[in-house]
């Protein structure tokens, strides 16, 4: 069943119910809409997303999607993934710590207040997809999977091509190359099944 309101969202993360409802109910306090987005509670500005809170299994965070942009309030500011992400960044809570609800509070405004001046930043150009070779050797021995692979989308495409190519072992590369075959086949991207929570 898909999420459908904020509550429901927390209901379904028991273990982290106390600190996603502080986090909610301080960027509540601020000038934001409430939506759900990508099976989690996102908060928009003039309908362009700002943050948003997501509980996980070993922590739960709050992430801002022009994060990079903030300049008076940087210090809990971490990039979850240094090479792949130029704009978003998060703040990861563990179980227990406290969550400094004040001092979050600066963040979303001057989070906010950006996104009313229009500061973002632009993605680039999308690179053109290099295939590995143990999905070009796949292709050679069945031609439907290349022709299935070449009708998703680039972001799809580039999603697998990630996956394999950033095994560093040759038999991780093949246990991944039989894992996502039929899903490429199936017409679906790598992270279908996040996107449904």
């Amino acid at each position: 069943m898909a999420i459908q309101s904020a509550e429901e969202y927390i209901a379904a993360h028991p273990g982290w119910e106390e600190e996603l409802t502080k986090l909610r109910e301080m960027i509540l306090g601020t000038d934001v809409e409430e939506t759900i987005k990508w099976g989690a509670p996102v908060y928009t500005v003039g309908g362009k997303n700002v943050l948003s809170i997501a509980a996980f299994k070993n922590h739960c965070a709050m992430w801002f999607y022009n994060g990079a942009l903030l300049r008076e309030n940087t210090a809990l500011l971490e990039n979850a993934q240094e090479s792949k992400t130029k704009a978003l960044r998060q703040i990861r809570f563990e179980k227990g710590e406290d969550i400094p609800v004040e001092q979050l509070r600066k963040y979303v405004l001057e989070a906010v207040q950006n996104q009313k001046e229009g500061k973002e930043i632009k993605p680039e150009k999308a690179k053109r997809n290099v295939i590995p070779p143990e999905l070009e050797s796949a292709f050679a021995e069945d031609p439907a999977l290349e022709v299935a692979f070449k009708n998703l989308t680039p972001g799809r495409q580039r999603e697998y091509c990630d996956h394999i190519s950033e095994a560093k072992r040759e038999a991780t590369k093949q246990s991944r190359l039989e894992k996502i075959t039929p899903m490429i086949k199936a017409g679906g991207g790598l992270y279908d099944k996040y996107k449904n929570c």
